[in-house]
C-alpha cells in the first residue's frame, strides 16, 4: 500500500486488523485481514476525546477512501469524532477471501469487525451504494450502540412496478457481467465517470489502486451478482429484512442525495422516506452517484451530528407559525358557508377564453359540489393524507377544484411553474416525487416522456387510445360527473395547523427552484394576512394575473378570474385582456406582476370604452414579484384612477412581508431626495410589515456576508433581512442544509435579501446577499445604482455586478437600452459616460459598461434580472472573450 499515492489521506489513518470470522461461508477458526482508515490514533495523539464513532461503509466499486473528508473533519477540536472507514472483505485493501460473500455475510462481517475493535457507542453508521444496506443491517443488529444513521445514494428495496436501473441490468447480463466487472476495469471506470465535476486524475488513480488486476476484482463482480433482482434471489430475504426493519428504527437519520444518479434515483430516496419518514434530507442539485465526491458532505454531516446526535436538537427554529394546537380555519373554510348562504348562486370562479370572452364559470354552490365530487373520486384513486399530488393545470375552474379537493383529503399539493422550462420543471417535479399528477394533455405527455409520477389523471376526458399512450386512468371531468360526493360532502379530513399541505416551488431566479413546504396553518395564516392587510373581504371580486392569488381567491371569499394570458409569461397580459376580465366580474381588486403591468400600459391603446370603464371601477391594485418603478405606477394609476396602488414585498417563502402604497412610495422618495432622514434612499422602499409580521436585519460584515445572530432594527444599517410571521414557510422540501442556512435566530427566517431601515421604520431592499459586490474597501449593494441608471431615458433595465476576485471586484453595469441594442458588448462612449455619471450620483463607481439586447430574467415574473449569470458573462467579455448572448 503506497499511502503517499492517496491524496487527502493521512498515513496515520491506515491500519490493518485481524478479525476472527463467524461467517457461515468461512471455516471455524478462520481469521480475516481487514484494512481500515481510522482517525482514532490521531485523536488520541492530539488529546481529543471523541464524541462518538462514525462507522463508514463504502459500496461497489469504491473503498474506504470515499470517506476521507469525514476522517479529516472528525479531527477538528470543535467536533472530534472517531471515524472508522472500512474496506469490506474482498474490496479495497482488505483480504481477498476466495468466497462469495452475500449481503447477510457482509452484515455479519461488519459485526465481527466492530467486536474485534471493541467499538462502543454512540455509533453513527454512514453508508453509500450497497454499503448503505450493509451499514443499516449492522445498525439494526446493534441498536444498543446506535445513535444515528447517515445515508448517501443507496437503496433497500426495489419499488413495485419500477424496473431495475438500466446500468445494473447491463452489469448483471450474463454476456457482460464477468467481463465488465472482473476481467476488465470497465465497471470501475464507468462508476468513476459519474462524478460531477469529473474526478481529478490523482483521485481517480487512488480509487483504482486496490483493484489493479482481475484477481483483485472478484469482489466487484460478486457484489454485482448479489443484487436481489426478485424474490427468488438468495439475498432477497436479507435485503427485505433490512428494508422492513427500518420502519422501527427510531434514531436520527440524515440522507444526502445526488439526484443525477442513473442507479439510485429519487424513487429510491422516496422509498427510504416511507421507511424513515423522520429523516433529514438534502438533495444536491447537479450531484450524482458519487455525491461524497461531488459535494462537501463533511460540513453538513458534522453540523447534523451536533444538532441531532450530540445535542439532540430539533429542526430549524420555527418562524413564528402557529402550533398544532392553535385553532384556525382551513383554507377552504368559507366555501361551505358561501355555498349554503345567500351567495350560493353567485359566481365564484370565472374562466376567460383566449379571445377575452367568458368561457365558463362556477357558482359557490357548484364549486363546493365539484370539490366534493372530485375529492371523493381522488380518494377512490388512493389519494389521502400525505399523498403528493402534482398539479399541472392552468389557473381557472379545473385548477381551483383540484386544489381544494386535494387539500380537503389531506394530500400535499405540489405546484411548480411551467415557466421553469422543461428542464427546470422536470428537476422540480422529480425532486418532489409526487405520487399522482393531475394535468392537461401537454403536461401528461411530458410526464410520460420524462417519468413524472406513477399515476396520472387528466383534466378532460380523453379517447381510449390517448389514455393508454399517456398512461391515464381517469379524469377530473369524469370524477365531477360520477363521484358520489353530493352537495359538497367531501371525505372527512380535519387538519391540524401543522399538517403538511403544499410544496410550492420558487421561481428559480437565484438558482435551481426550491420546493417550499407549507402547512395548513401557514396557508390559512397567509389568507388571513392578505385579507387583514389589504382589507379584502368576501364579496370582493379579484382579477388574478398571478397564479397563487387566483388560488387564494376562493379562500378569501372573493369571486376570482384569471385574464386571458399565459400565466407563465406575465408579459402576455394586455390591457384589453385585463379590462375584459375586470368587466366579467365587475372587479374591485387586481393583482398583476410588474412585467404584466408594463405590457398593460404599453397596450392601453387597444382598450374599448367599456374596458376602460371597468378598470376605473377597480378599488385596489397589488403588484409584487420585483420592484415596481414609480413612473410605471403613475401610468397604471391613470388607467385605474380609483384604485389604491400597493406593491407588497415578499417571496415564495413568505407572501407578503411588507406593504407600501404609491403615496407612501412618493413620500419615501421625497425623504430620500431631501437628505433629511437617516437611511432614506439606496434601494427600493417596500414599506412596513404586514399584519402579524416582524422584520429585522443581521448586519453585513466587511466581506459581504451576514455572519451575526443578533437581529437589529436600527436605521441606516445594511444587513440581511429577517422575517417572522405565522405564514412563513415550514421548511424547504428535501433541502435540509438550505433549511439550516435560512434559519436565523430563533423564530426568524433569513430571506437572502439585503436592505436597511430608515428613521421612519420603513424597509428599503438593496438586492440579494448573493449579488453583493466586494470592491476594494467597500461592500456595494446593486439596487440603488441600478435605479439611478434606469432613470436615464435611454435605459430600460440595468444590472450592476462584480467582476474579479472577492474583495477586489471591479463594478460593471450591464444595461438594456431603448431602443434595444442589436448585439451585446461594450457600450458606446457616450452611453458609458451617462451610465457612470448616474451610478456615481448613487455613490457607486462603475469601471465598465456593457450593453445587451435583452436582460436575462426569471420566467415567473419576467422582471428579476439574473445577476449571477450576467456577472459570469461580463467577466468573460472583459477578459477578452466573445460577447455572445448572456
Amino acid at each position: 500500500m503506497v499511502i503517499a499515492a492517496w491524496p487527502g489521506v493521512n498515513a496515520e489513518w491506515s491500519r490493518e486488523i485481524d478479525v476472527p470470522s463467524t461467517s457461515s461461508v468461512d471455516a471455524p477458526g478462520t481469521v480475516r485481514r481487514w484494512h481500515l482508515l481510522d482517525n482514532g490514533a490521531e485523536l488520541s495523539r492530539r488529546g481529543l476525546a471523541p464524541l462518538g464513532t462514525l462507522l463508514c461503509v463504502h459500496g461497489n466499486p469504491t473503498w474506504s477512501y470515499l470517506w476521507r473528508s469525514l476522517l479529516a473533519a472528525g479531527t477538528d477540536p470543535a467536533h472530534p469524532w472517531r471515524v472508522v472507514a472500512v474496506d469490506q472483505l474482498d474490496m479495497g485493501f482488505s483480504e481477498r477471501t476466495g468466497t462469495f460473500r452475500r449481503l447477510a455475510d457482509r452484515i455479519n462481517d461488519l459485526g465481527d469487525l466492530t467486536e474485534a475493535l471493541s467499538l462502543a457507542g454512540p455509533v453513527v453508521t454512514v453508508g453509500h451504494d450497497w454499503g448503505g444496506v450493509a451499514s443499516l443491517g449492522w445498525a439494526l443488529a446493534h441498536s444498543d450502540q446506535l445513535a444515528g444513521v447517515v445515508l448517501t445514494n443507496t437503496a433497500v428495496h426495489q419499488p413495485a412496478g419500477s424496473p431495475l436501473p438500466p446500468a445494473l441490468r447491463l452489469a448483471l447480463h450474463p454476456a457482460v457481467h464477468r467481463w465488465g466487472t472482473t476481467t476488465s476495469d470497465a465497471f470501475l471506470r464507468v462508476t468513476h465517470s459519474l462524478a460531477r465535476p469529473p474526478l481529478p486524475a490523482d483521485v481517480r488513480s487512488a480509487f483504482m489502486a486496490p483493484y489493479r488486476g482481475a484477481a483483485r476484482r472478484a469482489g466487484v463482480g460478486n457484489f454485482v451478482a448479489d443484487i436481489p433482482v426478485d424474490g427468488s434471489h438468495p439475498s432477497f430475504a436479507a435485503l427485505n429484512g433490512v428494508a422492513e426493519g427500518l420502519r422501527a428504527l427510531n434514531v436520527p437519520a440524515l440522507m444526502l442525495w445526488g439526484p443525477r444518479d442513473p442507479i439510485f434515483s429519487d424513487r429510491y430516496l422516496k422509498d427510504l422516506l416511507t421507511r424513515l419518514p423522520h429523516a433529514d434530507v438534502h438533495r444536491y442539485e447537479g450531484a450524482g452517484h458519487l455525491v461524497a465526491e461531488d459535494r462537501d458532505i463533511a460540513t453538513p454531516v458534522f453540523d447534523w451530528l451536533a444538532g441531532r446526535v450530540t445535542q439532540g436538537g430539533d429542526s430549524p427554529a420555527d418562524n413564528g407559525s402557529m402550533g398544532a394546537g392553535d385553532g384556525f380555519t382551513p383554507l377552504w373554510g368559507l366555501l361551505g358557508e358561501l355555498a349554503a348562504g345567500p351567495s350560493a348562486g353567485a359566481g365564484a370562479v370565472v374562466e376567460m377564453a383566449p379571445d377575452g370572452t367568458e368561457a365558463r364559470s362556477l357558482t359557490w354552490r357548484q364549486l363546493e359540489e365539484n370539490v366534493g365530487r372530485v375529492a371523493a373520486g381522488l380518494q377512490g384513486e388512493g389519494v389521502g393524507p400525505g399523498t403528493r399530488v402534482s398539479l399541472m393545470v392552468p389557473p381557472g375552474v379545473d385548477l381551483t377544484v383540484a386544489l381544494y379537493a386535494c387539500l380537503r383529503l389531506g394530500a400535499v399539493v405540489v405546484v411548480a411553474d411551467a415557466g421553469l422550462g422543461t428542464r427546470g420543471l422536470s428537476r422540480a417535479v422529480k425532486g418532489a416525487t409526487p405520487d399522482v399528477l393531475i394535468g392537461i394533455d401537454k403536461a401528461l405527455a411530458a410526464a410520460r416522456a420524462l417519468g413524472w409520477a406513477a399515476r396520472r389523471i387528466s383534466v378532460r376526458d380523453l379517447p381510449a387510445v390517448q389514455r393508454r399512450v399517456l398512461g391515464v386512468k381517469t379524469s377530473l371531468a369524469d370524477m365531477a360527473r360520477t363521484s358520489p360526493g353530493q352537495g359538497g360532502a367531501a371525505p372527512a379530513f380535519s387538519p391540524t395547523a401543522d399538517s403538511p399541505a403544499a410544496v410550492l416551488f420558487t421561481s428559480g431566479s437565484t438558482g435551481p427552484a426550491k420546493g417550499v413546504q407549507y402547512t395548513h396553518g401557514q396557508l390559512a395564516a397567509m389568507r388571513d394576512t392578505v385579507a387583514g392587510t389589504f382589507g379584502i373581504e368576501p364579496g370582493d371580486r379579484l382579477v388574478a394575473g398571478f397564479a397563487p392569488f387566483a388560488l387564494l381567491g376562493p379562500a378569501l371569499g372573493t369571486v376570482s378570474v384569471t385574464p386571458a394570458m399565459d400565466v407563465t409569461a406575465p408579459r402576455t397580459l394586455t390591457a384589453h385582456a385585463l379590462a375584459a376580465a375586470a368587466a366579467a366580474i365587475d372587479a374591485t381588486v387586481v393583482f398583476a406582476s410588474p412585467a404584466a403591468l408594463r405590457n398593460v400600459v404599453a397596450t392601453q391603446a387597444g382598450l374599448t370604452p367599456e374596458g376602460a370603464a371597468a378598470l376605473k371601477r377597480v378599488d385596489l391594485l397589488l403588484s409584487a414579484g420585483a420592484p415596481v418603478p414609480e413612473p410605471l405606477l403613475d401610468e397604471v394609476q391613470r388607467l385605474l384612477p380609483a384604485a389604491s396602488l400597493h406593491t407588497p414585498y415578499g417571496m415564495t417563502e413568505a407572501l407578503p412581508v411588507t406593504d407600501i402604497s404609491l403615496e407612501q412610495i412618493k413620500a419615501a422618495a421625497a425623504d430620500a431626495g431631501s437628505g433629511t432622514m437617516t437611511g432614506a434612499g439606496n434601494g427600493v422602499c417596500v414599506g412596513r410589515p404586514v399584519q402579524g409580521a416582524r422584520i429585522a436585519l443581521i448586519p453585513l460584515a466587511a466581506d459581504g456576508t451576514a455572519p451575526g445572530t443578533e437581529p437589529v432594527t436600527e436605521a441606516g444599517v445594511t444587513g440581511e433581512i429577517l422575517v417572522s410571521a405565522p405564514h412563513v414557510k415550514g421548511g424547504y422540501d428535501r433541502l435540509w442544509l438550505t433549511d439550516q442556512l435560512s434559519a436565523g435566530p430563533a423564530g426568524w427566517h433569513r430571506t437572502g435579501d439585503v436592505g436597511h431601515f430608515d428613521a421612519d421604520g420603513r424597509l428599503w431592499v438593496e438586492g440579494r446577499l448573493a449579488h453583493i459586490i466586494t470592491a476594494p474597501g467597500a461592500v456595494v449593494t446593486p439596487v440603488g445604482a441600478e435605479q439611478a441608471i434606469e432613470s436615464l431615458d435611454c435605459v430600460s433595465m440595468a444590472a450592476v455586478v462584480g467582476v474579479g476576485p472577492a474583495g477586489t471586484q471591479a463594478i460593471a453595469a450591464v444595461v438594456e437600452t431603448m431602443p434595444p441594442a442589436r448585439k451585446a458588448g461594450p457600450a458606446a462612449a457616450g452611453l458609458a459616460a451617462q451610465v457612470r455619471r448616474a451610478a456615481r450620483a448613487a455613490g457607486v463607481s462603475v469601471a465598465a459598461v456593457l450593453v445587451v439586447p435583452a436582460q436575462p430574467t426569471d420566467i415567473r415574473h419576467n422582471a428579476k434580472i439574473d445577476r449571477s449569470r450576467l456577472a459570469r458573462w461580463a467577466s468573460s467579455v472583459l477578459a477578452g472573450g466573445r460577447p455572445g448572448k448572456p
